[in-house]
């Protein structure tokens, strides 16, 4: 084969698995990125082709140097797997060709493709550790729903009914929100040095530690203040569990179920969340016992520490991320940690070698780089960037799902429920919100982000009208407790799919991977600190607005969402690197002017049934229209 030929072969992940979280940024990238002080190499020169960085070197070349790293990197015994390995990352669909290769090497690299969920039993034990932690997180933000029904009374902050909005409850909501103000303040922020000194098995049992002690000592406060005190430090374990829990799946999971595996997260999160509900209703009736005032509240709470424990004595049977233990200089373990992730040897060389291009390349790009945090607003690529996970991180909150979440029982009681009904009414919306976030597996990459959420924020506004409307019906009415349920069990099937999880994966595949971090701790804690204000806010505005207007502020929240989703987030589905870079290099009036037009296109042609043209792509990757379109305009506008 020879070195052209070589050097246009895709990127290995393009042929793979498009959505990758983290093999689908090239060195290239990286390196233009870090140590281009022009202004067309920052914003991301839309000319300039992404290649593979190992495309190249000829096989020669490249058999020489994963000699040399076999040697350096003490892997001596295992140079000829690391050479096929090498080549093998080069091009990943040459298997067939390439004389090195047994037909055994062969046969088990066709079963990559053929059988992409037959993968061993370590990686599934993995993947089970990680859908417990995301539920204990679930399971933390559910929990408090049904103690607020009963608390409040006991610790003297209950507000009376028809005063409007009261200091009562405003404790009650900074009661509720303070592990989000924790998580936006400080937990998210702590992710990084965590995971740097600890690894990220280490970060989540530090995490699970710290829920599971503070879940019992959550249950045994003796006043709000405590209570408030208690729960802050709840945020030491949210934060970072909700941010490496992805990033350990997507480094372990190999390239052709990562996207899957990484959206599971969001999954097993709403299962946490239906399983809190659960836990909700069998305690409400627990009547006090041995002097102990407030016992079944005390249950709801400290039963999230259950998981908890079971997830700190189960992590350290997984294995450790081998991008982790490279990144510490630490080979030999990473390539253990591989060959338990991965069927055959050769894959997890293929694997470790790859990573071992990409963690040279993004250190050469942090070396030049003065302050990342301030390039995510200073550099245009990035900023469009930070502006459109923003956007979706803000949306997941003002959407008013965690107004649900939190405070669905009050919601249900002050419609006229029993508690006892309120609870059931609550565990039906966890449910729902479970069972139809596990299609957003398949349809994210399917129907793709932006269709998701334009469709998925109209839904929300329609039945959170409904709803509120419904408070209206008179209580005599069995409409009324019914339309009530209804609408909100319709309002978590179209939040479910929808704005549910694709902000997370958003975020995760937006940034370049140079500022990549930094990027989703920011994303991660804008939507904690925005989960503060509104569980701080809600039962106020309960109190001052009814539920009809929180309903309807909520709604036309979703109206914004859906107008912003337009104008300012771009599609990411299934783009490689360079297509990335492309799609974020559009100016953003240039990117909102066109939307416009594309709505109006489509008014015209499927409501009016006009006959209309095509309309020119936008994107280079889409045709050549779309290279001069938006190339003249300049890659710097804002």
């Amino acid at each position: 084969m020879s070195s052209d030929d070589e050097r246009h072969k895709p990127h290995p992940v393009d042929l793979i698995e498009k959505s990758s979280f983290e093999e689908r940024e090239s060195v290239v990238e990286l390196r233009d990125s870090a140590s281009d002080s022009s202004h067309r190499t920052r914003t991301g020169d839309v000319n300039t082709k992404l290649e593979n960085p190992l495309a190249k070197l000829v096989h020669t070349q490249l058999l020489a140097d994963a000699a040399e790293f076999a040697r350096t990197h003490e892997l001596d015994e295992y140079t000829e797997t690391i050479q096929k390995g090498a080549l093998l990352a080069q091009d990943p669909a040459a298997f067939e060709s390439l004389p090195m290769l047994t037909e055994e090497d062969r046969r088990m690299l066709r079963r990559e493709y053929t059988h992409k969920w037959d993968q061993p039993k370590t990686l599934y034990y993995l993947v089970i550790v990680c859908a417990i932690a995301a539920a204990v997180q679930g399971m933390d933000e559910a929990v408090i729903n049904g103690a607020n029904l009963f608390f409040p009374a006991q610790f003297g902050i209950e507000s009376p009914p028809g005063k409007g909005a009261t200091k009562e409850q405003w404790l009650i909501g900074l009661v509720n929100s303070s592990p989000s103000l924790c998580c936006g303040i400080l937990g998210c922020w702590l992710t990084d040095p965590l995971n740097r000194r600890l690894g990220r098995r280490g970060t989540i049992f530090l995490a699970a530690s710290v829920g599971f002690i503070v879940c019992i000592w959550q249950a045994l406060t003796n006043s709000w203040q405590h209570l408030l005190i208690a729960r802050f430090f709840l945020g030491l374990s949210l934060g970072p569990n909700s941010a490496t829990i992805p990033v350990y799946s997507a480094e372990c999971a190999p390239p052709l179920i990562r996207g899957a595996l990484v959206m599971m997260f969001q999954t097993w999160t709403a299962f946490g969340i239906m399983f809190g509900y659960v836990m909700n209703f069998a305690f409400r009736g627990i009547p006090d016992q041995g002097g102990i005032r407030g016992l079944n509240w005390r249950l709801m709470l400290g039963s999230a520490g259950f998981p908890a424990l079971i997830l700190l004595v189960q992590v350290y049977f997984c294995p450790e991320s081998p991008r982790w233990y490279m990144m510490k200089g630490r080979y030999t373990m990473a390539f253990k940690s591989l060959r338990r992730l991965r069927h055959t040897d050769l894959q997890a060389a293929r694997d470790l070698y790859y990573i071992h291009v990409l963690l040279k390349a993004e250190k050469e790009a942090s070396d030049r780089t003065s302050n990342k945090f301030l390039e995510l607003f200073t550099v245009p690529r990035n900023r469009r960037a930070t502006i459109a996970s923003s956007i979706l991180m803000f949306m997941q909150q003002f959407c008013g799902v965690n107004a649900i979440a939190y405070y669905s029982s009050n919601i249900f009681v002050q419609g006229g429920f029993s508690e006892t009904a309120a609870l059931l009414a609550s565990f039906g919306f966890g449910a729902i919100n479970f069972i139809f976030a596990g299609p957003a597996v398949w349809t994210i990459d399917t129907f793709g982000r932006r269709n998701l959420l334009l469709v998925s924020f109209p839904l929300m506004a329609v039945m959170l009208l409904m709803t509120g409307f419904a408070f209206w019906i008179p209580e005599s009415s069995p409409a009324h407790v019914g339309i009530i349920a209804l609408g909100i069990y319709l309002f978590s099937a179209a939040y479910s799919p929808g704005e549910g999880p694709v902000p997370f994966t958003y975020a995760a595949e937006a940034f370049p991977m140079y500022v990549r971090d930094i990027g989703m701790s920011l994303a991660t804690a804008v939507t904690w600190f925005l989960s503060f204000v509104i569980t701080l806010t809600v039962p106020a505005l309960l109190g001052a607005w009814t539920p009809q207007g929180v309903f309807a502020w909520f709604a036309a929240w979703n109206i914004f969402g859906f107008v912003a989703t337009l104008l300012f987030v771009p599609e990411t589905k299934a783009l490689s690197p360079e297509e990335l870079d492309q799609v974020f290099s559009v100016p953003t009036h240039t990117h909102a002017a066109y939307q416009l037009k594309v709505t109006g296109h489509f008014f015209q042609k499927h409501v009016l049934r006009q006959r209309v043209g095509k309309m020119p792509p936008l994107y280079e990757h889409e045709g050549a229209i779309g290279q001069k379109r938006y190339g003249q305009a300049g890659a710097g506008a804002a």
